[in-house]
């Protein structure tokens, strides 16, 4: 049976620096089930792309997310990552 998901690595990633902007790369990564490598390649993707900024504070990093940016796929393009963000957070 093929191993697959819904949702991207990058969305996963996305996801948790929504759910704790202050995380360690490290932290970030093990939550979305990635490699510490790989988290820094799509956190390098969605900085590049506007979605993301990175401010240093101290020895570490802070997040931020540029909710208002439209979704990549031209068929989601009318919603915004705060839209996707608000539909798949945990309410528990």
């Amino acid at each position: 049976m093929a191993h697959w998901t819904f949702l991207t690595h990058h969305a996963h990633l996305l996801l948790r620096v929504a759910q704790n902007p202050d995380a360690t790369l490290e932290e970030l990564a093990a939550a979305a089930g990635i490699t510490t490598r790989s988290a820094v390649t799509i956190l390098n993707d969605l900085e590049t792309e506007g979605y993301l900024e990175r401010e240093r504070r101290g020895r570490r990093n802070h997040y931020v997310l540029h909710r208002d940016r439209p979704l990549r796929h031209p068929s989601n393009a009318a919603h915004t990552v705060d839209e996707l963000i608000e539909a798949l957070q945990d309410l528990g």
